[in-house]
């Protein structure tokens, strides 16, 4: 069966098929306009653990999702789907991830990070992260080349770094809109090069990376700040205390995101980890931090940067933990992650 006869046969309005792709949609990956790549990989989560399993939570609370969008009409037509979830890397993550925490709680308890043992753990970990980058890198190359668009679907937030490269190798220059309760502009922290909380330090050192425009920043520390405000305008960090505040004495969201829009360049990538969000939304993610945005402010800024006429040329979601109870976190990231992939199409023109 054709697409075109996958469409006609397709009921929008229907039940999620658990055996179709994500969002219950009857594609194929080679179908989908959009593909989404799994990292499930959590080796330097530095409080809650979990997002490994946050792929495959967002993938069954997707069949949940109803289609209609409210901006972009037949979205669903374009096609969204997942890529396999490796194996090898969760094995691999669960492996080191017990590793990095006997290394941590040695580092708290005094020990020497120049000691032999310590030493060959650290190596260890750095070459599988580099392993990692490298992976991701390649894979999405593969569906650039494809002319796919490519979202990233973590995992904790150091996953997308080859994704990073793989954007600088095809489209040149571009911007980070880093969406998030933290700054992760800390120096290999905890001894990782590669830690989540360094996503954003290894990410400047990418020199395509023009500028990094943080959007919702509340937890940081005084070493960030420094870096921040020594970048001579490469940072540029829109914190979630000034932006309250503003809104408290009369401002407004719309011009609030005007003044975001006029932070970005042309391409834009979105890294979006999930405490950017209220913790009401992600009460499971692995570092929450009261204050933060509701859905549809995020999704408001999206539909001006896409409104404006300048494009997101990728995007990743990053830091959804499921829940031992209930599905919640999944099931609002599944229903965030639908509007960006329908926006994203929108900005390439491809709706």
């Amino acid at each position: 069966m054709t697409k075109q006869e996958k469409i006609k046969n397709f009921d929008p309005n229907g039940i999620g098929q658990l055996n179709d792709g994500m969002f219950g949609l009857p594609f194929s990956l080679e179908e989908c306009e959009t593909v989404l790549i799994p990292v499930p990989w959590e080796v330097t989560v530095s409080y809650g653990g979990g997002t490994i399993d946050g792929p495959k939570a967002i993938l069954d609370a997707s069949y949940q999702v109803d289609l209609y969008d409210p901006l972009v009409k037949d979205a669903w037509k374009l096609g969204i789907g997942m890529d396999k979830i490796s194996s090898e890397i969760k094995a691999k993550s669960k492996i080191l991830r017990q590793s990095a925490e006997r290394y941590i709680e040695a580092l708290a308890k005094g020990k020497d990070e120049n000691s032999p043992a310590l030493k060959k753990t650290a190596e260890k970990i750095q070459k599988e992260c580099l392993w990692l980058n490298n992976w991701v890198k390649n894979r999405c190359l593969h569906f650039l080349n494809q002319n796919k668009l490519v979202g990233l679907v973590g995992g904790d937030h150091s996953t997308p770094l080859g994704m990073m490269q793989a954007l600088a190798e095809k489209f040149g220059n571009y911007t980070i809109l880093q969406i998030d309760a933290h700054a992760d502009l800390r120096n290999a922290y905890e001894g990782f090069e590669f830690s989540h909380a360094s996503i954003m330090v290894n990410a400047l050192k990418i020199k395509q990376v023009e500028k990094l425009v943080q959007v919702g920043i509340r937890d940081y520390c005084e070493e960030e700040l420094n870096l921040i405000n020594n970048s001579k305008g490469r940072i540029k960090t829109f914190f979630d205390r000034d932006i309250k505040y503003a809104q408290f004495n009369g401002d407004s969201w719309d011009r609030i995101c005007n003044r975001i829009i006029n932070e970005l360049p042309q391409n834009i990538y979105l890294s979006f980890d999930i405490d950017g969000l209220d913790p009401k939304l992600c009460p499971n993610t692995g570092t929450p931090v009261a204050g933060g945005f509701e859905t549809e402010q995020i999704l408001f800024l999206l539909e001006k940067i896409v409104k404006s006429g300048k494009k997101i040329i990728a995007f990743d979601l990053n830091e959804v933990t499921p829940g031992k109870k209930d599905d919640w976190d999944a099931n609002v990231a599944s229903r965030i992650l639908y509007r960006i992939c329908n926006l994203v199409a929108l900005s390439n023109g491809k709706i």
